[in-house]
């Protein structure tokens, strides 16, 4: 199954998706000029909703029977660094908890070399 079928956004952001399961996601984005800030850094907004995207793949891989679908809830952004034009960001998100009617996830965004950019977490409900 390809996850990010689902989301079209994820497109227009980039997100090429390395890994998912249960348990663990994994992507790159390359940061493109369209997703920048001035001098060419990465919009926070871009790195919220990468972030987001990954925790939206995990709680749906982990949806109880019967459920449809997935929302977000909550959502916290720590900006800790820049990521330049040109540099890939690999994001990795896991479950902090999973429960019957929410998840919660971490995703922490680094650049190529293992610099931080983000630790992003959120709630997500699950839809019935």
């Amino acid at each position: 199954m390809n996850l990010l079928e689902h989301i079209p956004f994820a497109d227009t952001l980039g997100i090429k998706l390395r890994s998912a399961d249960k348990e663990s996601i994994v992507a790159e984005l390359v940061v493109q000029e369209s997703l920048c800030t001035t001098g060419g850094i990465l919009h926070g907004g871009a790195i919220m909703a990468y972030a987001d995207t990954l925790g939206a793949i995990g709680a749906f891989l982990n949806l109880p029977e019967g459920a449809k679908a997935t929302t977000t809830l909550e959502s916290k952004t720590n900006f800790l660094g820049g990521a330049a034009k040109g540099s890939t960001v690999i994001g990795t998100c896991t479950p902090v908890h999973v429960g019957r009617r929410t998840s919660v996830w971490q995703t922490r965004l680094t650049t190529g070399d293992n610099k931080p950019v983000a630790v992003v977490t959120q709630t997500q409900l699950v839809l019935t």
